[in-house]
Formats: C-alpha cells, sequence, structure tokens
C-alpha cells in the first residue's frame, strides 16, 4: 500500500521544525516563503552542530580530525546522490550555490563552444539557469535562442523549443519547475530531443526538489543543480553531472587540487558542516516512509508529500479563483495539479507587490514580492520592475493556514 501522508504525520513534521513555533502579532506565524529557502528540521541544526563540535578539519589529512571529516563528508555524496536518483557518489559536487556552481560549469563547457554554436535557454526560467549560459555563449561567439513560455498558463512553449533545436545546438538549459509559476517542465522529453540534435541538457531542480522526486538516471539529463536550502537543509548548492562528462570536461581549478572526482568540481575548502546538513535533509525526508533503503524511502516519501500537497493546492486555488481582486499566473485548473507544485504568484488591483506582502506580514503571513531572480518569467510577462507576490505551500503547511492566507486575501480585497 502506498505511503500516505497523514494529518499525524504533518504533526510530526512540523514539530521537528523549530521556525514554525514563531508567532507574529500574537498570531502562529504562517511560512509561505519556501520557494526562497524552507525551513530546517532540528536533525538538520543538530548534523551541522555535530560536524563543528567534533570532526572539524580540512580535507585530506593523515591525523583523525581529517579522517573522520573525509568519512563524514562521503557519506554526504552517497545521500545526495540517493537524492537525485544516480549510484555513483563521486558524480555529486558540492559548491556554495546552484548559481556559483552553474557559473563555474558554464565557464567550463563554454571552452569548447565557438562561433555558429548555439545554447538554448527559456523564459520560464530562474535568471541562475538563463544569464551563466548567456554571458559564457557571448564570451565564446556563439548565439544563444530563447524558447517562450505561454503567458496563458506560464507554462513551456514546447512547439517553440523544438524549433529551437537544430545540428549546431550544444545545450539545452531548462527549469524541471519554475520558481514563479510552480509550471513543471518534461524534462525528460526535453532531455530526449536534446540528445537527439547532440547537445547536451542542463536541469535547474532548485524548485522541483522539495515536491518531487528527482530521477536523473531516468531522465538521463547530463547535468544537474538544486540546492539544499529549498529542501529543508542549509545554504549549499549540488551539481550532478554524467561522470564520462565530469572526467572529460576541463574545469577552472587551482593546480594542487585533485584531478579525479568529485574533487575537480569543487572549487576550494568546502562548507563542510552544510554538507553534513545537506546530509541530514536527505535523511529527513528519506526516514519519513519505511523504505528498505535510503532511495526507496525517498521515492515513497516524495509520492506522498505530492497528494498531500496537491490537495493543499486544491483548496488554495479554490480559494483565490473566487477573489476577482487578483490576478493570478499559472495554471489555475485544479485538474492539472500533475502539471505543477504548490507556488503560486499573484497580483493585488490596487497594492503594489511590496504593499501586499507588508500587509500579509501584519497578519503573520510570510511571503515574498518582486520577481524571485526568475526575471526571464517577469520580464515576458511585462511585469518588471515590481514582479508578483509568491506563495509556496510545503509538506509542513496545513490546511488551517490555507484557510488564513485566503481569508487574509479576501479581507484584503
Amino acid at each position: 500500500m502506498a505511503m500516505q501522508f497523514t494529518p499525524e504525520h504533518v504533526t510530526a513534521c512540523r514539530a521537528q521544525f523549530p521556525a514554525l513555533a514563531r508567532e507574529v502579532n500574537g498570531q502562529p506565524a504562517i511560512y509561505l516563503d519556501g520557494p526562497a529557502g524552507s525551513q530546517v528540521p532540528q536533525g538538520v541544526i543538530e548534523a551541522m552542530g555535530d560536524y563543528l563540535a567534533h570532526r572539524n578539519a580540512n580535507h585530506g589529512g593523515e591525523f583523525t580530525t581529517s579522517r573522520e571529516s573525509d568519512v563524514a563528508l562521503d557519506s554526504a555524496h552517497a545521500a545526495l546522490a540517493d537524492f537525485v536518483g544516480t549510484n555513483d557518489p563521486d558524480c555529486i559536487a558540492f559548491g556554495a550555490n546552484m548559481t556559483s556552481l552553474t557559473f563555474a560549469l558554464s565557464r567550463a563547457l563554454a571552452r569548447d563552444w565557438e562561433a555558429g554554436d548555439e545554447i538554448v535557454v527559456t523564459h520560464l526560467d530562474h535568471d541562475a539557469n538563463f544569464s551563466p549560459w548567456r554571458l559564457a555563449a557571448d564570451d565564446a561567439g556563439a548565439t544563444v535562442r530563447e524558447v517562450n513560455l505561454r503567458a496563458d498558463d506560464c507554462t513551456l512553449d514546447l512547439d517553440h523549443l523544438c524549433e529551437q533545436l537544430t545540428g549546431r545546438t550544444r545545450l539545452v538549459a531548462v527549469c524541471a519547475a519554475s520558481n514563479f509559476s510552480g509550471s513543471v517542465t518534461p524534462v525528460k522529453e526535453i532531455c530526449t530531443m536534446a540528445h537527439e540534435v547532440g547537445a547536451l541538457a542542463f536541469i535547474d531542480a532548485v524548485h522541483y526538489a522539495p515536491h518531487r522526486l528527482i530521477d536523473v538516471s531516468d531522465w538521463e539529463c547530463d547535468f544537474l543543480a538544486c540546492s539544499a536550502y529549498k529542501f529543508f537543509g542549509p545554504h549549499i548548492g549540488i551539481l550532478y553531472g554524467k561522470r564520462a562528462l565530469l572526467e572529460s570536461i576541463q574545469p577552472y581549478k587551482l593546480r594542487p587540487a585533485p584531478d579525479d572526482l568529485p574533487g575537480r568540481w569543487m572549487t576550494g575548502t568546502q562548507s563542510h558542516e552544510a554538507i553534513m546538513g545537506a546530509k541530514a535533509a536527505v535523511d529527513y525526508l528519506a526516514a519519513m516512509s519505511d523504505g528498505t533503503d535510503r532511495r526507496t524511502g525517498l521515492r515513497e516519501t516524495m509520492a506522498a508529500i505530492e497528494v498531500y500537497e496537491n490537495e493543499l493546492m486544491r483548496q488554495l486555488l479554490d480559494g483565490v479563483n473566487a477573489l476577482p481582486t487578483y490576478t493570478l499566473y499559472g495554471i489555475m485548473d485544479t485538474g492539472r495539479l500533475a502539471e505543477r507544485v504548490p507556488t503560486l504568484s499573484l497580483n493585488h488591483s490596487t497594492l503594489s507587490p511590496r504593499e501586499l506582502s507588508q500587509r500579509l506580514d501584519e497578519r503573520g503571513i510570510f511571503a515574498w514580492h518582486g520577481n524571485y531572480y526568475a526575471q526571464p518569467v517577469t520580464g515576458a510577462l511585462n511585469l518588471e520592475p515590481e514582479g508578483a507576490v509568491r506563495v509556496g505551500l510545503l509538506h509542513y503547511n496545513t490546511a488551517e493556514e490555507v484557510d488564513r492566507l485566503v481569508q487574509a486575501l479576501s479581507e484584503l480585497s
């Protein structure tokens, strides 16, 4: 029988997050800012502290704490390999954040680009999966092709994507889910399309990671990046790449740095405590189920979370669709929940995004305003410079919190 994310699960999960006990103006705080960074369970906090207290040392030393640190870090590579769906822990590299890792990879790949080569990016993406590729292409003299989004539901125009692919395409960069609209892209199909013209496929899974199971082996993507602070961990980025590519592409690195995997892609001394926190975040998710191994646990947990979050999203859409004061962006049809994650951007007819965010905060509701670095999206929708207000649901949110949000939006109508 499939795992079900029950009210008891929600209560047990919420008890692990110290931040959820906060109050604002005498009301329990509602954290709907998760798309910019989730809250962190106690186990992650303790894992980071445990590393700093007991095995805080640099890499590769012939003394006790360094050896213990290396063993611990190896276990984190294994955990994140399970998280993204590869059986090769050496194909996991850590870095400061997804943006820094993408800049480093784009610069390395661009060594082999030249005039006439083409790079494909999309208007559905966060700028971290847009500007690094444009800048690298500009340096190499390559051409950038931009794929449109469908303004009516903020989904990727796959027909337009197909039109951009040619025998000169070297790389296709696309998000697994939009951090503005929540729209999910058919990444496996897109990877196949890229490979059919001889191009590489890079997937930004930052916004997808806390909501759905990542599976690089099934998707057959060449590279994927995500950020632990979006899936209940600390501020650190993760890069996956196919072994043959990570071994053959020459990264920009220091001479003493290792030339084998994964070290050749991990520039300088890493935040070891954050790496251990990322492992703890993966273990937190896997431990919700009774899976026989970590990958099985993750598969079961993420499937149950998807069902639960879809119900919250259905409740939210039913509520806000009835409020004519707001303009909503993205898929609004509750029959299409499989095509989106529970993230909603909206605008008030008279209040600016900043003002609406401030009014919600007065009611103890935390939500972002602006473009959330999804400037390709807000530019395409003509929402610059003010952007919109974004609310994002995670598995620690509740139906009662959704009711409070809808009530607050109604009062501000």
